[in-house]
């Protein structure tokens, strides 16, 4: 799949000497819905920051369809639109005269056609005659996506989209994410709901301590880090595992009346079927089990804590 977005060895070392970037190397490819997931403090904002050309880097470079973010500002940018965390908009205009001044800023002729068809996919229609102080949280947070789409950008990047927001405009916006994909829109996001990046996303990036410790597809890191679990209700508590059921790594809790199994997708079919006949022979019984497997959460928990 053909690179739209290319980082390299970027950096960025604030006045104070905070260094919020360490020599980041990253591929967006176009087309694709790119989750970035990191802790509070960990470089998301200032690396998008970075590629959207609003926070100078200190080392390193950035090409957006192979014009350079600091060179080649102007058609860089316009590549590029972008849903900030923070609700800045002009109070005091209309929704329709915000979003459309929005489409002017990047030498963009006037489309009411594109503007309506934005503010309708957003459910900001009836609100177009609406001055933005007069507007709840959520309207204004729209406002800000209709905004980003105003100059049908290839790229949009979300920054905490939905951070705070009502449960109706998630599932609008997600909506919205799966239009704008299928209509070739390159996405990018941050979220701290990891079931939004886990339901969304092709690609997952994990950044902590201003570094990338972590790119893969969604699916392949769910198949490789993904733990799964069998959880057996024994038929009476043990003591103690039977030493012949060592090799398997098995946990015993609930004062003695469960055994856990934890395996991998990497773990060889036949081996819970050797370890049901195992634990028959060891003459221990069990009257339930069940299974459960990790989540992104659980895996991208698992890998910060590691990081650190």
């Amino acid at each position: 799949m053909q690179t739209i977005i290319t980082v390299s060895n970027l950096g960025k070392t604030y006045a104070s000497g905070f260094q919020a970037l360490k020599g980041i190397d990253l591929e967006i490819r176009r087309g694709e819905i790119f989750a970035l997931l990191g802790p509070n403090g960990a470089g998301k904002t200032t690396l998008i920051s970075t590629i959207c050309g609003i926070v100078r880097p200190s080392a390193g470079r950035v090409l957006v369809n192979g014009h350079d973010i600091v060179t080649d500002y102007r058609a860089a940018r316009a590549m590029i639109g972008l849903v900030p965390q923070e609700l800045t908009t002009d109070a005091f205009e209309t929704v329709w005269a915000t979003v459309s001044f929005s489409r002017g800023l990047f030498g963009k002729p006037p489309n009411p056609a594109h503007i309506e068809k934005v503010l309708r996919a957003l459910s900001l229609w009836g609100k177009k005659d609406n001055r933005i102080i007069t507007l709840s949280g959520g309207m204004k947070r729209r406002v800000l996506i209709a905004k980003a789409l105003s100059h049908e950008p290839d790229i949009l990047f979300l920054d905490e989209p939905t951070a705070g927001v009502d449960v109706e405009l998630r599932r609008d916006m997600w909506q919205l994410v799966r239009s704008l994909k299928a209509s070739g829109v390159t996405i990018i996001l941050t979220t701290h709901y990891i079931d939004e990046a886990e339901e969304m996303a092709d690609r997952i990036g994990v950044i902590t301590g201003g570094e990338i410790i972590l790119v893969e597809e969604k699916a392949e890191l769910m198949r490789k880090l993904g733990k799964k679990q069998l959880v057996l209700q024994l038929d009476h508590a043990l003591e103690r595992i039977p030493a012949a059921l060592g090799p398997y790594g098995l946990e015993l809790s609930a004062e003695g009346t469960e055994l856990t199994y934890t395996y991998d997708a990497s773990d060889e079919p036949g081996r819970i079927i050797a370890l049901l006949r195992h634990l028959d022979e060891a003459g221990v019984k069990f009257k339930d089990l069940q299974t459960t497997q990790s989540s992104l959460e659980d895996i991208f928990v698992s890998l910060v804590r590691e990081a650190k």
